[in-house]
Order: structure tokens, then sequence, then C-alpha cells
């Protein structure tokens, strides 16, 4: 018997508890903006190719939240100012409408629409402050209109009302807003009976997550962190509460059966995170199956998964198969996602030509078949055994960066894996009735880890994070003080226990991810903890009235997440907010000139690792500054021909007196731009490229990985030079290396 290649697609809807229990109003708009734009369509545009089975994962705090929404009792504070006569506004909400209701990204959702962006780039051209001064009452109107119509998902575009205010554009009257705001409502009334009806039908399966997101190895006892990381700083109290895993558990899955008329079978661990002391609790309360990424089946079986310069796995046998945990609670199956073709859908695929993506991921996935057929002792042309690739990924953030929310790409690739029959889409339980693990994992052994890396360092370890674990012991501790305080006689207290153990609020505190809204999150969970307090009839601890930290917009730092820049030398923010950052000029002190270059950005997705130079304000790229830039980079730990700078006046200095393996040469006065290999006995040899400059307000460059022929996961190590007539001139950053790693 032969088989296709079976693909697990699993998106994860999610939204933390925005619901101030202090005030009982939604701080931000994200549950209801994403539900009109993000939940809905994902399914609806699926059953358009019924032959196609998906898993989707709708989190318990986002279904409390949708359905707030459509009872008409959550208000947020960009509802509420949508809501309002333009005329009643005051200077206060003025400011707000002008900070935050352009909240998105402008390419595929504030450009499209002329009236939207008109009023965009008077503040990006303009000012925040000669918008306040000059914009009309009308202006504000339409600003208001715009930024809840700009968030209706493309795939209600035919709706007439909706077709209406598209063509209308602009003039948009107060009952014009609320009528938007109705809209949404009703797309958000349709979300749960949708995947209701469609996995009655079969194409669909939901699962769910424990009841607020909490991190559960971290629940059980934050000591987890270590098992990754050994010496990992560690909260001063130590978290050790695992009779909170079955209230999570329970209470998620008692939502689900309401909702959904049946038991959920799969459980998808918040943040993928798994430990051996969850797993017990997981299959007492029933669960068939939970997933997981490929870094934990990396660490648990102490095995490196290899690629290609593809980024196609070596050893795709260990991968694309589930696997059997035994507890004595009874057993489970666990499937471990594919993180680089995951990472694809979600961060790169969104910066390539619809029909494009799709066929990469489809060659992707060819590859994977061929190489498990190449591996197969069986002779032939098919696969003998049932294999499974899992692709699991958020299913709600990435089409923000997609062409028309990425409907395009969605189509075009349904669209052909509907027409190929060795590609079968199955919902992941429909696969495991069929074909149960063949493979078991000693579940003492299983790795204590997440999705990020394998670990837990994105949510404990840092001082921030940790001073948050530190308040979060405290209340629970207060809390275990008043065994009178049950769920039945006390529900409030333990709902602020439940949202403060949240995962969300710990992935915001200190390094590592920082947003404009951090302040918030932030308030939020000081006020779930508070509200524990209070309902306690307990004291609250002064230290929650105060920030765990300071709110300010960071200067130099890593980058924190994929980033996706239009290369044209136009300083577009958006493009770089997620962009490493290194300051230049006046870094350097009195007693060293100042370079040209004011800034430097880096960063990478899976297509190309980009970089941005800001040039001092009047000074001219080629003209004020040295007119050659040179990039070197070099790969630590990989044997290979490295040769030296190939400029004249060399210091005899680290990093300059380094070895090179790829050199990118750019004339800034005429755009000339060649790329070079370091080759035998210290010489450099060229190389074709289809390197990428803009050079305008700044200099942008993208340098595609499929010219260097590299391995994923390799490091790399960078230094600028600038110089004239090929004399070294200077280098930047000071004293050290960029530091980049292929994905």
């Amino acid at each position: 018997m032969t088989h296709p290649l079976y693909i697990a697609f699993i998106w994860h809807q999610h939204q933390p508890l925005y619901k101030s229990r202090v005030t009982g109003q939604y701080r931000l708009p994200w549950v209801r903006l994403h539900g009109t734009k993000d939940y809905l369509d994902l399914v609806l545009l699926l059953s358009r190719y019924p032959k196609l089975h998906q898993t989707v994962n709708l989190v318990p705090s986002l279904l409390m939240q949708i359905e707030d929404y459509v009872a008409r009792t959550a208000i947020d504070p960009y509802l509420e100012v949508a809501t309002l006569p333009t005329e009643k506004l005051t200077p206060e909400q003025h400011q707000f409408i002008a900070q935050h209701f352009f909240d998105a990204h402008h390419q595929t959702l504030v450009d499209p629409h002329p009236r939207y962006a008109e009023l965009f780039c008077q503040k990006q051209e303009k000012g925040e402050a000669w918008c306040l001064e000059n914009w009309t009452a009308q202006d504000y109107g339409d600003l208001l209109a715009w930024h809840n119509l700009a968030w209706i998902d493309p795939l209600f575009w035919d709706d007439p009302d909706i077709a209406r205010w598209l063509k209308q554009d602009r003039d948009f009257s107060l009952q014009d807003r609320k009528d938007i705001i109705e809209k949404q409502r009703q797309i958000l009334s349709r979300i749960v009976p949708q995947h209701r009806q469609m996995q009655d039908d079969g194409q669909l399966e939901v699962m769910t997550t424990p009841y607020t997101h909490p991190i559960l190895p971290l629940l059980a006892d934050t000591d987890a962190g270590r098992v990754a990381v050994p010496h990992m700083d560690l909260p001063e109290a130590q978290f050790q509460w695992p009779e909170d895993i079955p209230r999570h558990l329970q209470k998620g899955w008692e939502m689900y059966e309401e909702r959904f008329g049946r038991a959920p079978r799969g459980l998808w661990p918040s943040e993928q995170s798994v430990s051996p002391s969850i797993l017990p609790y997981v299959a007492k309360q029933g669960f068939d199956w939970l997933c997981s990424d490929e870094a934990v089946l990396g660490w648990t079986t102490h095995h490196f998964f290899h690629r290609d310069e593809y980024g196609n796995v070596f050893e795709p046998e260990i991968l694309y198969q589930p696997y059997r945990l035994s507890t004595y609670e009874g057993d489970l199956s666990i499937v471990f996602r594919d993180h680089r073709l995951s990472d694809l859908v979600g961060f790169t695929y969104s910066a390539m030509q619809p029909k494009e993506a799709a066929s990469d991921l489809v060659g992707h996935l060819h590859a994977i078949a061929n190489t498990l057929i190449d591996r197969q002792p069986e002779e032939g042309t098919a696969l003998a055994k049932p294999w499974l690739v899992t692709i699991a990924l958020d299913g709600e953030n990435c089409w923000e960066y997609y062409e028309r929310d990425g409907i395009p790409f969605l189509e075009s690739l349904y669209q052909r894996l509907s027409e190929i029959d060795d590609l079968k889409l199955v919902t992941v339980s429909e696969y495991l009735e069929q074909f149960p693990p063949q493979a078991t994992l000693p579940t003492t052994k299983l790795h204590s880890g997440s999705w990020v890396d394998g670990s837990f360092t994105t949510w404990i370890g840092d001082p921030v994070k940790n001073r948050a674990w530190d308040l979060l012991t405290e209340a629970r501790k207060t809390l275990e003080k008043h065994p009178e305080a049950t769920e039945e006689q006390n529900p409030d207290a333990w709902e602020a226990l439940y949202a403060a153990e949240g995962s969300d609020w710990f992935w915001w505190f200190g390094e590592g991810h920082s947003s404009n809204q951090d302040e918030i999150f932030d308030q939020l969970f000081r006020e779930h903890l508070v509200a524990l307090y209070q309902s306690l009839d307990e004291p609250v601890p002064e230290v929650l009235q105060y920030p765990l930290e300071e709110h300010q917009s960071t200067a130099d730092h890593r980058p924190q997440s994929f980033i996706h820049p239009v290369i044209n030398g136009v300083v577009d923010e958006q493009d770089w907010d997620h962009a490493g950052r290194i300051t230049i000029a006046g870094s350097r002190g009195t007693m060293h000139r100042s370079s040209t270059i004011q800034r430097l950005w880096y960063g990478l997705d899976h297509l190309n690792f980009y970089m941005r130079f800001d040039f001092q304000v009047g000074k001219k790229p080629g003209v004020d500054s040295p007119p050659e830039l040179h990039l070197l980079w070099f790969y630590p730990g990989q044997t290979m021909n490295n040769s030296p700078i190939p400029l004249g006046q060399i210091p005899d200095q680290s990093p300059l007196n380094y070895r090179y393996h790829h050199h990118l040469g750019i004339n800034l006065t005429n755009h000339d731009i060649w790329l070079e290999e370091a080759a035998d006995h210290n010489q450099w040899h060229g190389r074709s490229h289809r390197v990428q400059i803009g050079l305008d307000q700044c200099l942008e460059i993208a340098v595609p990985w499929s010219d260097l022929h590299l391995q994923p996961d390799w490091p790399l190590e960078l230094v600028v030079v600038l110089s004239k007539h090929g004399e070294f001139v200077e280098h930047l950053p000071d004293n050290t290396l960029v530091p980049l790693q292929v994905p």
C-alpha cells in the first residue's frame, strides 16, 4: 500500500485577556479588530476547498472576549471614541486618535484606501502636532471610520454595506461609524457557529488551550526554566502550584464542550510548552493528543535537525511522525511542527508574490516526500509509510502583512493542493485515528521547553520577568491562606489569578519583545493581581501601584523578529520596527571623529538579510561621506576559505585584521554593487548576485541568502567599512561585529 504525504495545518488563534478587573473595561481592541479580519475568513476560505482538512485552535480567553463583544458588554477606548460625535471629542481624545488610529501595517491596511492613506501621509510628513492643530472634525470622523473599516477582511467586501463604505471613501457620519461597528459585531457573531458547523461536517478540527494561556511547566515549577538553561537566574521565590494545571485544563475543556457540543481531542499547550510533569494532567483530563515544536523533539532525542541550503530536513523520518507518550493516567499522542515551514508561512511568504509563495511551499512538501521515498528500504516511487508534516503557527497576526490579508496566497495554495493527489491535508485526529503512533518517547525524558529555542527564556529569567513571577507568587500564597475562598464561594479571586497566570504579560516584560503598548500589558498584569487581593479583602501591596519597568523606547538592541522591508531608500520605521539597532554617531567620544552614519539597522527573514544606514541630517552619502561602503562577514565555527579585507591602509587591529568569507562592495556615488567570496591564498573571487540597494533618505540593502549558499542556523558576524579610492577610512560599529544567524 502506498500513501500520499499527509499534512496537518494547525492555526493558533489567541488573544490575552484585555479586560481590566479594576475598571471592567477592555484596555485594547485587538479581539474586536482581529475578530473582524482573521478568524472567520480563514475557515470560510477553507470551506471553498472541501477536500482540504485543517485544525484550528480557539483559545478560551479569546472566545470569552469575542462573546463579550457580540453581547455588546465589551467597551474598549478605541470603540468608545469611535462612537462619539466628533464635535464632542476632547483635546486628549484628539491626541489619542492621532497616536493610535493608524495602528496597522500601513502598506496593506492603510495605503490601499485613498482617504486613510491621505491622513496617514499628513501625520508622517507634517507631524502629529500639525495634525492636532489643523485636522477638522470631519478628518477625525473619517479616521475613526477608516481604522475600523480597514480591519474588515477583504473576503467580506462584497457585502453591500461594506462595498458602499469603501466606495464612499470620506465624509463619514456618526451613524456610518456606528454601522461599521455593528458590522464588526455581526462578523464576530459568526465565528463560533462557523467553526462548529465545519467541525460537524468533518472538514475542521477545533482544539483548545489551557484556560488563560499559562505556561503549564512553569506553573508546576519555575525551576523548569533551568532544564534548557542550567544557569538561568530564577525568581527569588519558587512558584510551584501544579494543582493549578488541572484547573486550567478543566475550565478550557468545559468552555469547549459548551460551545461545540462535544469534547475536545487536541490540546495546544500554551506556547507549545511541555514537560514531563504536565503530561498526567493532560491525559487525565481526557485529551488524546497535543502538539509542540521540533526544538522540543530535538532536545528530547538529542538530535539536531540539519537542513540543506534550501531548508529541507536531512532526516525527515524523525520529525514527520507522531509519537506516543505513556503516563500513569493514560497514553497521549504528540506531534511536532516543522519550525521552518511554519515560519515561512508566518513571516516570509508575505514578502513574495502569492503564486510564487504557494509554489515554494508545495515545492518544500514535494521535496520532503521525495527525500522520504529515497530513504525508504522499499522500491518504488511512492511513500510506503504514512508520514505526517505538521505546520503550526499563529493564525492571526501574519495576515496583516500579506496582500489582501492572505487571500491570494491561500487561494493559490489551496487550489494547488486540491489538484495534487500525492499531498493530502488532514486534521490531526483523523490522521491519528487511521495511523496511531508507532514510535514512543520516554515520558520522563521529554524535554521541558517551548517553541522558542526549546527553552522558557521568553517568560522567565530576565530581571523584570522574575520580578513579575515574585509578585504572582505572593498573590498565590495569599489566596492559599484563604481556604474559604473556593472557586464556588469566591470566583472573582480565582478568575483574577487565572488571568495573571497567563503567558502574555511575561512575554512583554523585560528584554526580548517590546511594543508601543508594553505599558498597558504591565498595567493589566498588575490590575489582575490587585483584583485578587481586593476580592479577598486583603490590603493591596503598594508595589502593584507602580509599573514593573520604565516603558520607554529602547535604544540599541538586537533584532526582535523577522522583518520584510521594502528596499527603496525611503525611511519607513514600520518596516524596521523589529530590526536590531546600533547607534553610531556620537558614540565614539570626543577623541574620535564622528561618523556621517548616525544609526545602523539590521535584520533578516528567510529570503534575505537586511541592513539600513541612517546618515546625519544634511549629509549626502558618497559626497559628505566616503564613497565606498563594504560589508564583510564570516561564519564562526565553519571551516572554509577566509581572506583579509581587500583594501589599502587597513589598521592592524580587531576586527579589521580578521579574515572574512564574503565581501559586498557598494559605490555610493554610481550605485555599483559587487559580491566576492574568499578563495585560496588570501584571494577574492567575484560571484553573481541579486543584491538590492535603495539609496535616498537612507541606504537600504537586501542580500539574498540564496546568493551565499549557506546551511540554515549558521551564525555570521559582520563589519562595515567605509573607504575612498580603495583606501580604508573608517569602520563601524566600533570595536565589535554585527551578529546574525541564517534562519
